[in-house]
C-alpha cells in the first residue's frame, strides 16, 4: 500500500478528505479507541511501545510496555499473534482474531485486528474486550454439555426400559387413554395373540382382546383415568383358552394419559392377586384409617378413611408425602413410634394428634406393625378418640393432672400457654398437698401457703376443689 493511500474497502466515503480532513491528535485517538477498547502501538519487531485503554473496567496494562506482544498472551494464543505479525501488509485490514491474556483474575479474552499505518509508522493493534461474550459462550457450552448428559441418561434409561419390557414373560401393552389404541407391545403379547411383529401397533385394544364388551372396557379405563388408580377385569383371549386377568395402570406421558396393560393368568404362581384382592378391598372399606409407608416413613398407599381423616383431596396428593406431615407433633411422635417398631416390631394405641390440611387437629390412637419384606415397611391403623373424649363427663377446667399430661401439650399449643398451664398445675398440687397435710383445714392450709383465706377460696373455686367434703373451716 502506497504512502497516504487509504485502504480498499467495500464502500468508501465519496469525499474522504472532506469527511476526515486533517485530524488532530485527540480526534485520531478518539477514532482509534472508538473502534475498540484497547489500542497497542507495535514496532517492527512486535514489541509494544505504547498502550491506550478506553474501558473503565479493564485492568492496568502499563506493564505490557516494552514487552513483546507474544509474551503477553497465553501459550495457545501465541501462534495467532505470530501469524498476525508475519502476514504481509495488505490494502485491507486483517481479520479479527481472539487471544487470551493471562492475569491474576483469570484470562482476559480480547479480539484483535492489526492495522498497518504506513511505511515508517508503527502498526496498531485494535482490541475489543469480549469477556461478556466469552462468559455467555461458556454458559452456552455448559448448558449444551448438561443437555448432552441428560440426553445420554435418557437414552440409557430408555434402553433399560426397552430391555426390561422385552424380557417380561407376561404380555404387556401400552395404549393411549383417549383412543385405546396400542402404542407398544412386548414379544410376549405377540406370542399370546399369535400375531406377527409390529402387527399390533395402532390397533384398538377392544378389537384385539375378546371376552369383554367395548362399553365395559371404556367404563373401566375411564374410571381408572378419573381416580388415578389401577383397575382389573377378567378377559378371555380365545374360546379354548382359560380366562386372564387384565390389569390397567394409568400414567402420564407427553402431556397425555396412557395405560400400561398387563395380562396374567389366574393360575399363575405369582398370582396370589386373587387372594390379595379381597384383603385390599377390606382395607379400603375399613372404617379406621390405614396407611402403609416405606422404611423412610414415606407414604406408599392409604385407604379412603385416611384421606377423610386428614381432609385430603385425593390419594395421589398424599402418596409420597412423609407420614410426619399428617401425624404427630413435629419431630417427636413419628420418630418415637418408628423406634418402638424397630425395637419391638409393633406399637399399640399410641396417643397423638393428626394434622389436617385445613389446620384442624384431632386426637388419635395409632397402632402399627413392621415387616422386614422388601427392605422394611410400616403399616399403621389409626382411629380418632375425639368423640370418645367428648363423651366423657365435662370438668370445670381442663387442666393437666400430671407432668406426663403436661408434656403432651408440646406441639399442640405455644410455650407461653404451656407455662401458664404448668403454673396452674403446680398451684393445684400445692393446694391439695396443704389440704391433705392439714386434714382439709382450710384456715391452716391458707396459713401454710402464705395466702389469705379469701385468696385460698378463690383458688379452690378456680381449680374445682371447692366441693371437697369433710373440710374443717376454722373461721372463728
Amino acid at each position: 500500500m502506497k504512502k497516504d493511500e487509504p485502504p480498499a474497502i467495500a464502500m468508501p466515503f465519496r469525499d474522504l478528505k472532506g469527511v476526515v480532513g486533517t485530524l488532530e491528535i485527540g480526534a485520531a485517538l478518539a477514532l482509534v479507541l472508538a473502534a475498540g477498547d484497547i489500542a497497542l502501538a507495535l514496532d517492527e519487531n512486535g514489541v509494544i511501545s505504547d498502550v491506550s485503554v478506553s474501558a473503565d473496567d479493564m485492568p492496568d496494562l502499563s506493564s505490557w510496555i516494552g514487552r513483546r506482544w507474544e509474551d503477553t498472551v497465553a501459550l495457545d494464543s501465541r501462534p495467532k499473534i505470530s501469524e498476525m505479525l508475519a502476514s504481509p501488509s495488505s490494502e485491507t485490514p486483517a481479520r479479527w482474531r481472539q487471544v487470551n491474556h493471562p492475569g491474576p483474575e483469570g484470562n482476559l479474552p480480547i479480539h484483535y485486528r492489526l492495522v498497518d499505518l504506513g511505511e515508517g509508522k508503527p502498526r496498531m493493534a485494535i482490541g475489543r474486550d469480549v469477556r461478556a461474550w466469552a462468559s455467555l459462550q461458556q454458559r452456552l457450552l455448559q448448558t449444551q454439555q448438561s443437555l448432552e448428559r441428560d440426553c445420554l441418561k435418557l437414552r440409557q434409561t430408555e434402553a433399560r426400559f426397552r430391555l426390561l419390557f422385552d424380557m417380561i414373560t407376561d404380555p404387556v401393552l401400552v395404549i393411549d387413554a383417549s383412543t385405546r389404541r396400542i402404542a407398544a407391545a412386548n414379544p410376549a403379547s405377540y406370542q399370546l395373540f399369535g400375531a406377527k411383529p409390529g402387527s399390533l401397533d395402532n390397533r384398538d385394544l377392544a378389537n384385539v382382546i375378546g371376552g369383554i364388551s367395548r362399553d365395559d372396557l371404556i367404563a373401566a379405563l375411564g374410571g381408572a383415568t378419573a381416580t388415578g388408580e389401577h383397575c382389573e377385569m377378567e378377559v378371555k383371549i380365545g374360546e379354548d383358552q382359560p380366562p386372564m386377568m387384565l390389569t390397567a395402570l394409568p400414567f402420564r406421558q407427553d402431556n397425555g394419559r396412557q395405560f400400561m396393560i398387563r395380562l396374567s393368568r389366574g393360575d399363575a404362581p405369582a398370582g396370589d392377586s386373587a387372594n390379595r384382592r379381597p384383603m385390599a378391598e377390606l382395607i379400603e372399606r375399613m372404617p379406621d384409617a390405614f396407611v402403609l409407608t416405606d422404611a423412610k416413613m414415606q407414604i406408599l398407599t392409604v385407604n379412603s378413611a385416611f384421606v377423610d381423616l386428614v381432609h385430603g383431596s385425593s390419594k395421589e396428593a398424599i402418596t409420597g408425602q412423609p407420614l410426619g406431615r399428617f401425624i404427630g407433633r413435629p419431630g417427636i411422635d413419628v420418630d418415637l413410634m418408628r423406634k418402638q417398631l424397630d425395637d419391638h416390631g409393633q406399637v399399640r394405641n399410641a396417643t397423638t394428634i393428626v394434622h389436617a390440611d385445613d389446620a384442624i387437629e384431632e386426637a388419635i390412637e395409632v397402632s402399627g406393625v413392621k415387616t422386614d419384606a422388601q427392605g422394611g415397611h410400616y403399616g399403621f391403623a389409626i382411629r380418632t378418640v375425639s368423640r370418645r373424649m367428648r363423651d366423657l363427663p365435662p370438668s370445670d377446667r381442663d387442666v393437666p393432672r400430671s407432668v406426663d399430661q403436661l408434656t403432651e401439650l408440646v406441639g399442640r399449643m405455644p410455650l407461653r400457654e404451656i407455662v401458664r398451664e404448668s403454673t396452674d398445675l403446680i398451684e393445684r398440687m400445692c393446694i391439695e398437698a396443704a389440704l391433705a397435710y392439714t386434714s382439709d383445714n382450710r384456715a391452716s392450709a391458707a396459713e401454710i401457703l402464705g395466702l389469705s383465706r379469701q385468696s385460698l377460696y378463690s383458688k379452690l373455686h378456680r381449680h374445682g376443689l371447692g366441693n371437697l367434703v369433710g373440710r374443717k373451716d376454722e373461721l372463728s
